[in-house]
């Protein structure tokens, strides 16, 4: 069909239109027109046309609107704007030149559009034509153009505002490897073509609502301007006058103000569109008349109002009954689509008849986040959720800190869990269940704020921080209180930062250790050929890196701790004991995560008595520490912590060799922040203060 249609031969008074269109010359063509039509007095008979013309561009642009996918697909529509409003304020100036040289000669001195005007529309009343008028200069100037002007405006604020976040967002999926680069350059100019159309939107509005304020002013000085030429210099009497002129300037007023509520009505459906690929008859049929009740209620309501005498019967019980039918109609095809048979499915011969095989043992997710019914919106991306995003970016992040690649979270809903709850779990075991609010905000408490906010009051999940559930609209008032605001994706991702870094160690497997030696393979081939298997077996590897790890150190020092394992491989191949041989190689990382580049280090020892007895007790037993002894260091020890983390230093324990991983172990939980570090690990160079003794 498109080849018979290329083939079909082309008039020759359209074929040099069609060549100006093809090479890009109709705008500037248009524009010379509009200065024309400014300047050159036009002929009754090419005012028609232009007048004809402009209405059919005004329909044009409007349906366009209508059957848009995007406002986006659609982004000259603010050029577009400005073209048709000053051809149509030029068609202004062309018929008011007519209408004041030629409107003592009668109604059809400006040509047959506006005569029809003034005569079919408005009954050829010119008392009737002003009041017509008025009223659609008041829908098109305070109803439709203030509206959309102010939709104009804060979609403009809106999309400005939000740009920085939409670009960290892209940026966060192209260093997550979500994006390729030929991908992220295409969402970063979506998002500048998104602020730029809704900005030129912002500034067309005022050009729909300078044109209806034009339209009243052009009537006003047509109006006076004609009835004073009409008197004085042609010698109407005042009748005669006020009939020709009247009727004339109502009839151009109309001509130009029907094309602007077109454009107008365009501008406000194109601003309150949402930005999803879909017409907008497929939106409205989808969600207004998506439900039979919404028809069946209308038509009863119809139906009633059809019964009530003096009202017109006929008309309300006809729509009330069209109403039914549709509504009967809607609830029949549904329910014939519910009762549809599936299709049949062939059975496989090849298949095994077995009921259960293999393939149903599943394994466990390495982490896992289960969700209720209601927390669903966070992580479809259909729905607007950014959960999912915002989880690979903690991922990417925590790969990054921890020094090895963390395993993706398995995302999926759990009907059993309360509504708003959700549960991290761990190789298949719950580590953590929560409650959260998707529909509101989540104010937490820095310490000092200025005022209390009103909500849900609750904890973070991730370090249990006092925070109140806040509506929306409370926003502004919290941030103005000292309060810090977080939304409930990002309060999840958090907490899914803060168990991946707690349970890291549970996480590390040997798959996992295996891809680090041949990464490290790469640049030392001999290191890892001599390491593994010849002085180790992968398992001690794996071991060493899961102490390391539980006890919050980082292994992407990875070749350090390799070199530090080769070293002293051949003296012991006990875990426990090649740990404590790599922390002492990584001792400046150790104390470098501590307290950074200060140059003195505050830490707590022990008196020398207690030092000696727990030296003597782990001699015997390592796990073994009198109860009431346990009872009084877990006090005096906790207070210490405390004190030290209100003035904000982090707390540090020093104590002998033999001990430090047993005493680790004992005040891992009862502690909680406190790093126990040997007297070995500390580098050279690093000044020691002390601030207290355990037992003195």
């Amino acid at each position: 069909m498109a080849e018979s249609l290329k083939s079909l031969p082309i008039p020759a008074s359209v074929a040099p239109l069609l060549h100006a269109v093809k090479n890009g010359l109709a705008v500037p063509l248009l524009v010379m027109v509009m200065l024309a039509m400014m300047v050159v007095p036009l002929a009754p008979l090419a005012l028609d046309g232009l007048f004809t013309f402009n209405i059919a561009l005004s329909i044009c642009i409007l349906l366009a609107v209508i059957y848009v996918m995007r406002p986006l697909d659609f982004s000259v529509f603010p050029s577009i704007l400005l073209v048709v409003t000053l051809l149509r304020l030029a068609l202004n100036v062309a018929s008011t030149r007519v209408v004041l040289l030629n409107g003592h000669e009668g109604p059809g001195a400006a040509g047959n559009v506006i005569e029809a005007f003034g005569n079919f529309v408005i009954g050829g009343n010119y008392a009737v034509g002003i009041v017509v008028f008025i009223i659609l200069t008041i829908i098109n100037f305070v109803v439709v153009t203030k509206g959309a002007e102010r939709i104009s405006e804060v979609s403009a604020r809106f999309t400005l505002d939000s740009m920085p976040g939409k670009q960290m967002a892209i940026d966060a999926d192209l260093n997550a490897g979500l994006l390729s680069r030929d991908e992220a350059i295409a969402r970063r100019e979506e998002v500048r073509e998104e602020a730029d159309f809704y900005g030129s939107m912002d500034g067309a509005s005022k050009f729909v609502r300078g044109d209806a304020l034009a339209g009243v002013l052009i009537l006003l000085i047509n109006l006076v301007g004609g009835l004073g030429i009409g008197m004085l210099q042609h010698g109407l009497d005042v009748g005669t006058a006020m009939q020709n002129y009247t009727l004339l300037t109502i009839g151009d007023g109309l001509v130009a103000q029907l094309p602007s509520l077109l454009l107008a009505t365009a501008v406000a459906m194109l601003v309150t569109r949402m930005s999803r690929a879909e017409s907008m008859g497929n939106q409205v049929s989808a969600q207004v008349f998506a439900k039979p009740q919404t028809l069946i209620v209308t038509a009863v309501i119809l139906v009633i109002c059809g019964l009530i005498p003096g009202m017109p019967n006929l008309v309300f019980l006809t729509l009330g009954g069209a109403a039914s039918g549709l509504a009967w109609w809607m609830h029949r095809r549904s329910q014939a689509a519910a009762e549809a048979p599936p299709e049949p499915i062939e059975a496989d011969p090849a298949a095994d008849d077995s009921d259960v095989s293999w393939e149903d043992v599943r394994p466990t997710d390495a982490l896992s986040l289960e969700v209720g019914y209601r927390l669903i919106p966070l992580v479809d991306i259909r729905q607007g959720g950014e959960l999912v995003r915002r989880i690979r970016g903690v991922r990417k992040k925590s790969t990054h800190e921890l020094g090895f690649l963390v395993p993706a979270v398995h995302i999926r809903d759990n009907l059993e869990l309360p509504p708003n709850g959700y549960r991290l779990c761990v190789n298949g075991v719950p580590v953590s269940e929560e409650v959260i609010h998707a529909d509101r905000l989540m104010a937490l408490n820095p310490g000092q704020v200025f005022g209390q906010v009103e909500g849900i009051k609750g904890k973070d999940p991730a370090f249990g921080m006092e925070a109140v559930w806040i509506e929306q609209g409370l926003r502004t008032e919290a941030l103005s209180k000292g309060w810090t605001v977080v939304d409930p994706g990002t309060v999840v991702a958090t907490h899914i930062g803060h168990v991946v870094h707690t349970h890291a160690h549970e996480l590390l497997g040997h798959d996992d250790v295996q891809n680090l030696l041949e990464n490290l393979a790469k640049s030392s081939p001999k290191l890892v050929e001599d390491l593994v298997p010849k002085l180790l077996p992968l398992t001690i590897v794996v071991r060493v890196l899961q102490n390391l790890l539980e006890e919050d150190i980082s292994i992407r020092a990875f070749k350090q701790i390799a070199e530090s394992l080769a070293e002293h491989a051949r003296q012991s191949q006990d875990p426990d004991v090649l740990t404590a041989q790599v922390r002492v190689a990584l001792g400046n990382q150790i104390v470098q995560e501590i307290n950074g580049l200060e140059p003195e280090l505050p830490v707590l020892t022990l008196a020398q008595p207690l030092e000696q007895l727990l030296q003597e007790s782990m001699q015997q037993d390592a796990t073994a520490i009198e109860p009431g002894l346990a009872e009084r260091m877990h006090q005096s020890i906790a207070e210490w912590v405390e004190r030290q983390q209100g003035q904000g230093q982090t707390p540090v324990l020093l104590v002998p060799q033999m001990i430090r991983a047993s005493l680790a172990r004992f005040l891992r939980y009862a502690a909680p922040g406190l790093h126990v570090l040997a007297y070995n690990e500390v580098p050279q160079g690093k000044q020691l203060k002390l601030v207290g003794a355990v037992g003195a």
